[in-house]
């Protein structure tokens, strides 16, 4: 039965059984039911695995080195489901404590399997919510990477916290407004546009493109944003006209 076919009391019942579970193997050294946790089908059974993992290692002092070796070693398996809930479960104890998971999201950028890069990404977000410095300093490294799929993925992983707080962000943007590589220059416009759209944003987001030296990018991105503000009108700041107007009386 799928997770979401249980009750509310049902699933709430699951969840804690999987932190007990997972708890238990930890101190026994034994792995059989972390693996099958990590390893369904169901998306819900996986991610209440890697938040256990995450919330067992920030309450339990003593299983947090289990925990990261643990995590090492299956981050190793030919599954890929279990590898990308490996990186989901690092990007949980990220939130706080990164150098001790990064490792996991070099390897992870490299992954064979899309879905394991793609939790990269995920984690990007979640955990520079929280934990700007650290997680964007990582970044920065590999924004001129040779792979043009890793910079097109740290540009993506970066976005959500430029929605709050596009300042953080923008100079690592701005290294990427060269770039060879059409995709990734799509979606450095592409995030551009996802900056500037909430309140006191689009101000921070057009007086740092003032300064982009690359004029053709900067008029894609202005586009971008422009129709930003009408796909997202019912969330976004300004409407359309109020964005244009704006870009016109600003961007000079």
């Amino acid at each position: 039965m799928a997770f979401y076919d249980l009750t509310k009391a049902e699933r709430l019942n699951l969840v804690e059984d999987i932190k007990t579970n997972i708890r238990q193997e930890l101190e026994q050294n034994l792995l059989n039911q972390i693996i099958q946790y990590f390893s369904s089908e169901d998306t819900y059974i996986r991610k209440s695995a890697y938040l256990s993992c995450g919330r067992l290692y920030f309450s339990d002092d003593s299983l947090k080195t289990k925990i990261i070796a643990t995590l090492k070693t299956l981050l190793q398996h030919n599954d890929f489901k279990i590898r990308q809930t490996v990186i989901n479960a690092a990007g949980e104890i990220g939130k706080n404590d990164f150098e001790t998971v990064k490792s996991f999201f070099d390897e992870g950028l490299f992954d064979k399997h899309h879905s394991p890069r793609n939790a990269v990404i995920g984690c990007i977000k979640k955990m520079g919510e929280v934990n700007p410095t650290s997680v964007l300093d990582w970044a920065r490294q590999y924004l001129h990477h040779s792979d043009k799929e890793v910079r097109r993925e740290i540009c993506h992983g970066i976005e959500l916290r430029g929605r709050k707080y596009p300042q953080d962000i923008l100079p690592l943007l701005k290294e990427l407004q060269y770039d060879k590589t059409a995709r990734v220059r799509n979606t450095l416009v592409h995030v551009i546009g996802q900056i500037a759209y909430k309140k006191g944003c689009l101000a921070t987001v057009i007086s740092s493109l003032k300064n982009w030296e690359n004029k053709k990018l900067v008029s894609q991105a202005l586009e971008e944003i422009i129709d930003v503000h009408f796909r997202y009108r019912d969330f976004s700041a300004l409407t359309q006209e109020q964005a244009k107007q704006y870009i016109d009386n600003h961007y000079i």
